[in-house]
């Protein structure tokens, strides 16, 4: 019998700056609300997208980093699985939750540019990148060698 699967993947948008804060064991833990949009028709038979939000939860050191560098309107990807959580609220009323727990996290756009899409980097938790905690620039910046006839017409297809 093939084991279960419990495995999410979103990319979307910070509908709010992160909140980091500490548990009683001291561990980092970052909010997130992310909003991603699914495209559809309407009633009237119109395109529409229709935002879908979903709360996430990052842990540890990845948790302090997104706390750090994320604000409201970055575009992020996160890969992590589904979490059912259960309290009592003040009022003495019992309250349940699913939520994504962030595996990990992928920074989308650069900080200055919301509406970027060029692609920052990103960290794991699980596998972090060499040379510290930090986000790393994977863009490559060398300009790419022009053929020697300078016109890109020479190419067969």
């Amino acid at each position: 019998m093939p084991a279960d699967l419990n495995r999410v993947t979103l990319v979307g948008r910070l509908t709010r700056d992160p909140e980091l804060r500490h548990t009683a064991g001291g561990d980092p833990i970052c909010s997130i609300r992310l909003a991603v949009s699914s495209r559809g028709r309407d009633d009237q038979g119109n395109w529409a997208d229709k935002p879908n939000y979903f709360d996430v939860s990052v842990w540890g050191r990845q948790a302090e980093t997104a706390g750090q560098y994320l604000a409201k309107g970055r575009r992020i990807g996160v890969d992590g699985a589904l979490a059912w959580r259960e309290w009592t609220a003040q009022d003495g009323n019992k309250r349940q939750a699913v939520e994504v727990r962030a595996r990990d996290i992928y920074f989308l756009d650069s900080r200055g540019d919301g509406d970027s899409g060029a692609s920052s980097g990103g960290w794991s938790q699980q596998a972090p990148r060499q040379g510290g905690d930090l986000p790393v620039d994977t863009t490559d910046a060398t300009p790419q060698a022009q053929p020697a006839g300078g016109a890109d017409d020479d190419i067969p297809f």
